[in-house]
């Protein structure tokens, strides 16, 4: 998988696979859009590693992936909001069929409502987390100013994180398999811990409700 995605790397069409790739995995989470993130920092930083011999119009620049990476988050993030806000009522049925998403979604109102937007940004690390919290900020009506704001700090952080994961893990691990790897197994560990942070309030906040 590595290998296929490295190859990726080396076409100009890494851009526009990452920007495709992270706008609709808010539709569909299983898309591999951190992994598509930091494999193209992990070639960056190979190519910057190799000297001289690199040549730059074959592997991705930095900056344009961060800001690539963190514009694609936000459209992704406001068109899911969008849809859920006009989406009407074929889409509050779908959404009510889930218990999982109904009770997330009445979570994130309060949250927003009470200035807690911070969990659109932790949510923004965890599985399926970016999907509940914009399709909800939308079927619950929020304001766009107060939502966008936290969206573009959620879509910076995990661009951030997910880019210099590649980087980093790329110069300390060396440009093998094994620095992606490990740098994909943090971008999970991030989930995992971001998916255990949004579930502790559910159950606190059940008594005083």
């Amino acid at each position: 998988m590595f290998e296929t995605l490295g190859s990726l790397t080396a076409s100009p069409w890494i851009y526009a696979v990452v920007a495709v790739s992270v706008v609709l995995d808010v539709f569909l989470p299983v898309l591999p859009s951190g992994v598509l993130v930091i494999t193209a920092a992990a070639a960056a930083a190979a190519a910057g590693a190799a000297g001289p011999v690199a040549v730059p119009a074959q592997v991705p620049d930095i900056l344009a992936l961060l800001v690539i990476a963190t514009t694609s988050s936000v459209l992704g993030d406001m068109a899911a909001f969008r849809l859920a806000r006009h989406g009407g009522a074929r889409l509050d049925r779908a959404i009510a069929r889930s218990r999982r998403l109904t009770r997330a979604h009445e979570r994130l109102g309060t949250a927003l409502a009470r200035g807690g937007g911070a969990l659109v940004v932790i949510a923004r690390f965890a599985p399926a987390g970016r999907s509940v919290v914009s399709l909800g900020a939308g079927k619950t009506h929020r304001k766009v100013m107060e939502f966008l704001p936290w969206s573009v700090l959620a879509g910076m952080a995990w661009a951030g994180y997910s880019v210099a994961l590649g980087y980093f893990g790329t110069q300390w691990l060396g440009a093998t398999w094994l620095g992606t790897a490990v740098s994909v197994i943090a971008l999970f560990a991030a989930g995992a811990l971001a998916a255990f942070v949004i579930r502790r309030p559910a159950s606190t906040a059940a008594p005083a409700a």
